[in-house]
């Protein structure tokens, strides 16, 4: 997971979040709307729509379009869109395995836009399943260190049943079994540490590793696949090098 947490906060670096902040809250809002769907819209027992919420405020989302969400997908709204979560499964350029996770109000839509994107990068779409035990699904929590030190987060990791803790560049992850969510989210919570990204994420089990020209070529179609409104996240079993790392920086 590192890697995408390294990939995300270059993207920060570059600006790339304030110019394309329509496109985050509507990501953001479809995320609300679905986890008020599932669990209600009462973030103190609903810990999904919690995060959701928290997030949104981090990204400085306007309250009222967080209050829409939630009754859009409470019910509250009779007049509003109704989203399905659907996880998509495919391979980019060179073969890369992909995980794509999208919350929609249209699927026939998501399907044609993600096949032409994968296609046209000389991918593919893939049958249900054919991915996805490549990967396997991990409760996933970071945030920045001045939030809260490794040493704590080591020791609130452990009581919560997570299972690795790590430290780098002044983020720290937490991962686990799916089943460690609800208590680190919790205990994070009751810790006042408001999560950069938190959620249920695909983690492969084996990476490949491209050379610099490869793993960009990757990273572009990975970042076309994000830009849609329907797509929430793309996982893969990319392994970003300290050297591609530093060429998409330099981007």
């Amino acid at each position: 997971m590192s890697g995408h947490s390294k990939w995300s906060t270059i993207k920060r670096k570059k600006g790339a979040a304030d110019a394309k902040r329509g496109a985050i809250f509507t990501r953001l809002a479809r995320e609300i709307a679905v986890a008020a769907r599932e669990g209600g819209g009462d973030p103190d027992s609903n810990f999904r729509l919690r995060l959701a919420v928290d997030k949104a405020r981090a990204e400085n989302m306007p309250k009222d379009n967080i209050e829409r969400a939630i009754k859009r997908g409470s019910g509250d709204d009779k007049d509003g869109t109704a989203y399905e979560e659907i996880m998509y499964e495919g391979y980019g350029p060179k073969g890369v395995a992909m995980m794509i996770e999208t919350v929609t109000d249209n699927r026939n839509r998501s399907v044609s836009e993600i096949r032409h994107a994968l296609s046209r990068s000389g991918g593919s779409m893939a049958e249900v399943g054919s991915v996805s035990w490549q990967f396997e699904r991990k409760a996933y929590f970071a945030f920045h260190s001045r939030e809260l030190n490794y040493d704590k987060a080591f020791e609130l990791a452990i009581e919560a049943g997570a299972d690795d803790v790590t430290e780098e560049e002044g983020m720290i992850e937490i991962t686990g079994p799916v089943e460690s969510f609800k208590a680190t989210a919790n205990l994070l919570h009751k810790a006042k540490v408001n999560p950069e990204d938190a959620g249920l994420r695909m983690v492969p089990k084996q990476e490949v590793e491209l050379d610099i020209n490869d793993t960009l070529q990757v990273i572009r179609v990975i970042e076309s696949l994000e830009e849609m409104d329907d797509v929430q996240i793309v996982y893969s079993n990319l392994k970003m090098s300290e050297d591609a790392m530093a060429a998409l920086e330099a981007e």
